[in-house]
């Protein structure tokens, strides 16, 4: 069961959003600490769906999501949000559910109480407010344990608690500060087919993580972030297409590696194999796509056992690198 959308809430004045916008545009927007850079210089709309926020540690990634939440003010450019400014007119930020990467959470409260109380500060009535955050924990699949203590939750359910009480407003706007960050699979899983549900009802999700793999799961909207400048902006496979003429390693684990790199040597797509560690084999190529397709047959055809297929270069590293002109 979902977020009831259609219930009306607490007025926010007389404002409505400008028609036909985007919900969030950055006109070379930049933050400064001092003399150190947070942002540097970014401009981008971002409008529908799930757009995933990519970048290592410190590249500006919570900088951004802390302007947009209000909780920073640029030190330069022009934020829009549903097409206002929201420094002169704060009406859009009662359109926002933001979860920080900081778990600050009452751990005395259970999640129904939680969850009620933060909604209640949004205006709605008791029994409003109850209904509200019953609605967004059975969403987010916490509706057995939600009169349980936050305090006896895992990582995994304490970040959707979190994102619960980010929903309970029923925000057009919502942002998402690593929610995976130290969850388990089952988790993990449970919370990126939240995202994406959000994202179908057309809500606008922005989610940030420092790992491709998370962001490729949830969507192909991507922004890319390092050094508090945007590298890149758009498809996450248009990106990956760019990187097939750059070089790529196919490592392989087998306890007969010379052998089975001779399989590979007469492949039109590889220019190079050699044996790092002993069981190990690394593929060198231009076109990961193609060999990847080849991988099954030219290893069954060898007769040789692999017991593990990797990419070690195929992950956020790799393409940072490529973007801002590194070597390999």
């Amino acid at each position: 069961m979902i977020p009831d959308i259609a219930q009306s809430g607490p007025a926010v004045g007389q404002w409505q959003p400008q028609p036909e916008v985007p919900a969030v545009m950055l006109d070379h927007v930049s933050k400064w600490y001092g003399n150190i850079i947070g942002m540097n210089d970014i401009s981008l709309a971002i409008s529908g769906g799930v757009t995933g926020l990519l970048g290592p540690n410190g590249a500006g990634k919570s900088t951004l999501f802390k302007i947009l939440a209000g909780k920073l003010k640029p030190s330069q450019g022009t934020v829009r949000l549903f097409g206002t400014d929201p420094w002169k007119n704060t009406a859009p930020f009662a359109r926002i559910g933001y979860v920080s990467e900081n778990d600050a959470l009452y751990d005395w409260m259970t999640a129904l109480g939680f969850v009620t109380t933060l909604a209640r500060l949004y205006g709605y009535t008791r029994e409003e407010a109850r209904v509200k955050a019953e609605r967004v924990l059975e969403f987010v699949d916490l509706k057995d344990v939600m009169n349980k203590e936050i305090g006896k939750f895992s990582k995994g359910m304490r970040q959707r608690v979190k994102i619960a009480h980010a929903l309970v407003n029923d925000p057009e706007l919502i942002i998402l500060d690593e929610p995976l960050q130290g969850c388990d699979p089952l988790a993990r899983t449970t919370i990126m087919n939240v995202i994406r549900e959000l994202g179908a009802m057309g809500r606008t999700v922005i989610v940030s993580s420092h790992i491709l793999e998370e962001i490729e799961r949830i969507t192909e909207q991507i922004v890319i972030l390092n050094h508090g400048r945007l590298l890149a902006l758009g498809n996450v496979h248009a990106i990956r297409d760019m990187l097939d003429a750059h070089p790529h390693s196919i490592a392989l684990s087998t306890d007969q590696p010379r052998e089975l790199g001779k399989a590979f040597l007469d492949h039109k797509e590889v220019f190079g194999v050699h044996f790092p560690v002993e069981g190990k084999l690394i593929i060198r190529t231009h076109n990961l796509g193609a060999l990847h397709a080849d991988l099954p047959r030219l290893i069954t055809d060898s007769g040789i056992t692999v017991t593990a297929i990797d990419n070690p270069d195929d992950n956020l590293e790799s393409i940072l690198n490529y973007l801002t002109g590194g070597s390999d």
